[in-house]
């Protein structure tokens, strides 16, 4: 009997790295937010994408992960840039 990957474990993992990934994103994210301001331009695109980066820990594909390959595949390098998993 081998041993098996605890997938509830690998899941805190995960979603840990992500919010250690979106961090450094949301900050330059919120410096770009005022410059839009003080300038009176549109922040909503700079909105949606704080907002996927706060929804990404919770991404429905995570809890449906039912294996090691399908967690990893979960990283989404679109708004979370490249996955500590390469």
């Amino acid at each position: 009997m081998g041993f098996g990957i605890d997938m509830a474990k690998a899941r805190e993992i995960h979603k840990t790295k992500i919010r250690a990934a979106r961090e450094p994103l949301l900050t330059a994210l919120d410096i770009e937010f005022q410059k839009a301001q003080e300038t009176s331009a549109d922040t909503s695109a700079i909105v949606s994408k704080k907002n996927a980066l706060r929804d990404a820990p919770a991404d429905s594909g995570i809890a449906a992960a039912s294996d090691e390959a399908a967690l990893k595949a979960q990283w989404k390098t679109d708004i979370l840039g490249t996955s500590p998993y390469n």
